[in-house]
């Protein structure tokens, strides 16, 4: 069996062995590992004399290992194990061996005796730490005569850590017991022993290999936190720390000298961390002295002279970052305690400004990992500062000296350094990783400003006007000096307009907006925007669209702006031509009334830049494209050029530009589309990819440039269309649309632009269009669209509905069959996937809302008119249908509150529910027998359906709309359906009582009675 076993390890684990063979060895191999007695050749393969090859023997190991970790063998197997194993280990790793496992054999061994440590601990190993530390030599010669014997030691101890007291890995409750209950054990019985074995190690460190040191090291910084704190802080392992953690020289970070001084400084960080009590704690960092080794270590060659040079250590630095923060961390959480005594917050005070130098020199390192790694206890530093200032009017003296040396390193490190290389394809990441950064610093900066806002704004106020005043003088700034300060003054906006504007009654709103509006003159005629740089040209341009309301009160500074904004939308630059498209859109939406007399000017200057040319895709994967290359695709291109011609029609729109010079404008740029449209038209037939783009593209601005001419929609209760002027030129924009329509209304693309025109063409068409609706929906409901298309149309309807009312009454009569024959057929289409799932119940809910407005808004006569009558009954029979079905409550819902609202309108006038001489009057002759008929009974069979349950809170709303129809019908047709519904409630087995408390329910108002009727059918 040894051999078999063997034979099928090093088949599996040979490259060159062929598939079939190697799925065999595979499936032999899984189930060995199953079989309850598997493990024992493979513990008899690891340990026998005659060694295998390496694969073999870890594989064998890791089926033993798998064997004790499933916790399903005897503790007699246990116990077998493990005399079995140890028997190996005190061959192999003992004095002068020969014989060295490899690193992984020697990490899978590590973990099996920790499994067994678990499960063998308590009684049947005692010894079990005596064992191992045997094996690394005595006290005097431990870590030189026997280093393989004295790692293994370590490495279980670091393991067993990693597996009964390590925080970050969950357990159930039962494993935490046991986990407990172990450290205890080791408390009681062992940890003192293995404290000394640590002395004994690191009292010896210069004699033993500095790979043994920091093993050890990082054994102690693992078990500090659950072990008698003095075990750790003798002095004998403090001096060792000392002099490791102070180690001066050359050497890299990768040696070994590194990484032991990088061990020491960790636990150190570990030690500070472990939980005591507030005074404790403050006396423990005393004791230990960390001010000043934190300060050796800030002064060391490594960290000061290196610190500008490639030899710059960032392993320690980042390292004694991390103790810094820690230590200051601990120090707030005491100066946050509310009991705390005078004498120990003086000493936790003192403390935190001794600290206070060294967080601000890693919080300003020029590595951003080394600055993240303070940032928790600065915020946590901020955060005590705010709260202490509560009831007060100022900070304490000490205190509020830490704030303005706080801010200037929040502000100096906003900026891009030196090696900065804006916008280059390989420096993604770090521009990345940068303004991930940035949104920190910024956080934190808005905690100064809480905590002192006169600082706040005198600060930023400085730098933003100091730079910006350096442009006109011999010392200029660069483009680094220039991106923090306009940065830090479209965050200096957070604060400045957060009480809803810079100004109130044409005043600044505050001291803070007061500050903003200096900085935007000085913005504004400084020539800043003259800079070459893209990152200040966007950041100027960002800056003037978020404080654009200064503007309104400066009209005498838009031409300059204007004239720079003409300029980027020229740019060379494809990041700042793309992007102040969309800003310049912007700006001008915002000022349209103040531009009136340079509304001509402005659309000139942009003129060449509304020529459309599409570019097909070159059919990369997006997600093989950069964000960048994304950004600046063609896709991207034109979708930003559409807001230049929403900006046209922006500026066009001011309502002092007349009617004729709008219309010249709208026609200088639809013309030259349509025509362009009609050019493409031939080869978009001929299903030429280009030409189809071209034709969406030209559509889609059609509808854009109607979006910035006019706010107006229709039912809006104020305003009205443009100037028929207007309209009429637009005319020949829905005549172009209605013709690619008609020629290429198989294309998704197409149908999907003249979608997203209709609505914003009726924004300037108004009621002119209702007479070509019937085209549109020809176009728009092809035979090639998709559910989803149809139910973002009867979006599109019910806005128009809701627009129109009765005038649209007409058209709507004309065109409601062939819309219910496109929407039927949709919703006959069985739905065979997910999204096909979900398409089709958006396309019901779409489809019953669109009913029930054209009720609501007084138009139920198309529904039942001469022309409609052959769609009637299809469309009632979706509705009874929908509304009994309780696997789709959503839909069935409504389509009960469609029925209510057909039974309340053509129901005609409520009758007595009591008098039998009471005759129902329905506006519609028969509709009364009707609803008895086909209405009334739909309630009963929804509680009869198959899915139904009526403890779904999703059913309980149907429930609610059910009983309104009930309710509802019982007063259109009196006592009939008082009489039916006694014979209905009769055969669903319910009891004169029943029968007439839920008679009784129905007299009172109807929001009583829904809630009656869901409690009654959740009773029964």
């Amino acid at each position: 069996m040894d051999a078999q076993v063997e034979n099928a390890i090093d088949i599996a684990f040979d490259p060159r062995t062929e598939q079939s063979l190697k799925a065999q060895a595979y499936d032999f191999l899984a189930r060995l590992r199953e079989d309850p007695n598997g493990w024992q050749v493979c513990l008899s393969l690891f340990t026998g004399s005659k060694s295998p090859s390496e694969v073999v023997r870890l594989v064998s190991l890791e089926i033993v290992n798998n064997a004790v970790q499933a916790q399903q063998l005897p503790q007699s197997q246990l116990v077998q194990i493990k005399d079995s194993l140890w028997s190996y280990v005190k061959q192999r790793y003992a004095l002068n061996s020969q014989e060295a496992d490899s690193p992984s054999i020697q990490n899978k061994l590590t973990q099996t005796f920790t499994y067994l440590f678990t499960y063998l601990y308590s009684e049947e190993w005692i010894s079990f730490f005596d064992d191992f530390r045997e094996l690394a030599g005595d006290a005097a010669t431990i870590g030189t005569a026997n280093p393989v014997g004295a790692a293994l030691y370590l490495r279980i101890v670091g393991s067993i850590h990693d597996e009964i007291a390590d925080q970050l890995i969950p357990r159930t409750p039962a494993v935490q017991k046991r986990s407990n209950d172990l450290k205890d054990l080791v408390r009681a019985r062992d940890v003192n022993k293995i404290a000394v074995t640590w002395q004994e190690i690191l009292s010896r460190w210069r004699e033993v290999d500095l790979s043994l040191v920091e093993m050890c090291l990082r054994t102690i910084a693992k078990w500090v936190s659950w072990i008698d704190i003095w075990l750790v802080i003798n002095q004998t392992i403090q001096n060792a720390l000392l002099e490791l953690a102070g180690q001066q020289g050359t050497f890299t970070s990768e040696s070994k000298e590194a990484k032991a001084r990088d061990a020491a400084i960790d636990t150190f960080t570990e030690t500070v961390a472990k939980k005591m009590a507030a005074g404790d704690k403050v006396e423990l960092i005393r004791y230990l002295n960390l001010g000043t080794i934190v300060g050796q270590l800030i002064l060391s060659p490594a960290l000061a002279e290196s610190r500008t040079t490639p030899n710059y250590d960032t392993d320690l630095a980042e390292t004694v970052a991390r103790l810094v923060n820690n230590v200051m961390f601990d120090l707030i959480k005491v100066l946050d305690t509310d009991s705390l005594d005078d004498a120990t917050r003086s000493k936790a005070d003192a403390e935190v400004q001794a600290f206070m130098p060294y967080l601000l020199r890693f919080f300003s390192d020029e590595y951003d990992e080394i600055c993240s790694a303070v940032i928790p206890s600065l915020t946590d530093l901020m955060t005590m500062l705010r709260k202490s200032l509560k009831g007060r009017t100022s900070l304490a003296q000490h205190h509020s000296g830490m704030l303005p040396p706080v801010l200037n390193a929040i502000v100096a490190k906003m900026k891009y350094d030196e090696t900065a290389s804006w916008g280059e394809e390989d420096e993604q990441t770090d521009e990345a990783e940068f303004q991930e950064l940035r949104k920190r610093l910024h956080v934190l900066q808005q905690m100064v400003a809480a905590v002192d806002d006169k600082l706040y704004i005198d600060t930023l106020s400085k730098v933003v006007v100091d730079t910006l005043a350096r442009l006109v003088s011999g010392d200029k700034p660069n483009w680094r000096d220039l991106d923090l300060a306009l940065h830090e003054m479209f965050l200096f906006g957070e604060l400045a307009v957060k009480n809803g504007g810079l100004y109130a009654k044409s005043s600044p709103s505050s001291l803070a907006s007061q500050s903003l509006l200096g900085m935007m003159d000085k913005l504004v005629n400084s020539g800043v925007a003259s800079h070459p740089h893209p990152a200040v040209q966007l950041s100027y341009m960002e800056i003037c669209v978020r404080y654009v309301q200064y503007f309104e009160h400066n009209p005498e500074s838009i031409p300059k702006v204007l004239e720079t904004f003409v300029a980027f939308v020229h740019s060379n630059h494809v990041k700042v031509r793309l992007r102040s498209w969309y800003l310049f859109q912007r700006f001008v939406r915002h000022l349209r009334q103040q531009l009136s007399d340079v509304a001509q000017t402005v659309i000139q200057a942009i003129g060449d830049l509304l020529t459309i040319r599409a570019e097909v895709p070159d059919g990369r994967d997006e997600e093989d494209m950069s964000s960048d290359d994304a950004g600046e695709s063609a896709d991207a291109a034109f979708t930003a050029q559409l807001y230049l011609f929403e900006a046209v029609g922006c500026v066009a729109s001011a309502h002092s530009v007349p009617a004729e010079t709008k219309a010249l404008v709208a026609k200088s740029v639809i013309g030259p589309l349509a025509a362009d449209l009609n050019r493409s038209l031939p080869a978009a037939r001929n299903r030429d990819e280009r030409a189809i783009l071209q034709i969406h593209h030209i559509i889609m601005a059609f509808g854009t440039l109607a979006q910035g001419l006019s706010d107006w929609t229709p039912g809006q209760k104020h305003g009205a269309p443009p100037d028929t002027t207007i309209g009429d030129v637009f005319v020949e924009a829905t005549d172009a649309v209605l013709l690619a329509l008609d020629n290429l209304s198989s294309s998704m693309a197409v149908r999907d632009a003249a979608r997203h025109s209709f609505s914003r063409l009726l924004g300037v068409l108004g009621s002119r269009m209702l007479p070509q609706l019937p085209r549109w929906i020809d176009g728009l409901l092809s035979s090639a669209s998709s559910n989803d298309e149809m139910a973002m149309f009867l979006r599109l309807l019910v806005q128009v509905v809701y627009g129109f009312k009765t005038s649209i009454s007409p058209i709507l009569d004309q065109l409601l069959t062939p819309l219910l024959h496109k929407v039927l057929a949709g919703l006959s289409v069985p739905a065979t996937g997910t999204d096909d799932q979900i398409q089709l119940k958006e396309l019901k809910l779409q489809y019953l809302n669109f009913i029930l407005i054209v009720i609501n808004n007084d138009l139920s006569s198309v529904l039942v008119s001469p022309t409609n009558q052959a769609t009637f009954d299809p469309f009632l029979q979706t509705l009874t249908h929908f509304a009994q079905n309780p696997s789709d409550p959503a839909t069935a819902r409504l389509a009960l509150s469609v029925l209510t609202k057909m039974t309340s309108t053509w129901g005609g006038p409520d009758i007595s529910t009591s008098d039998p001489s009471a005759q129902p009057a329905p506006l519609l002759p028969g509709f009364d027998g009707f609803i008895l008929s086909t209405f009334a009974p739909i309630p009963w069979a929804l509680l009869s359906a198959p899915k139904f349950n009526a403890q779904d809170a999703q059913i309980r709303t149907v429930l609610f709309e059910a009983g309104s129809l009930l309710w509802t019908i019982l007063r259109k047709t009196g006592v009939r359906y008082r009489d039916q519904l006694s014979g209905e409630l009769r055969g669903l087995g319910a009891s004169e009582d029943s029968i007439g408390q839920f008679l009784q329910g129905m007299e009172g108002d109807v929001a009583s009675y829904r809630k009656f009727f869901a409690g009654f059918v959740a009773g029964k």
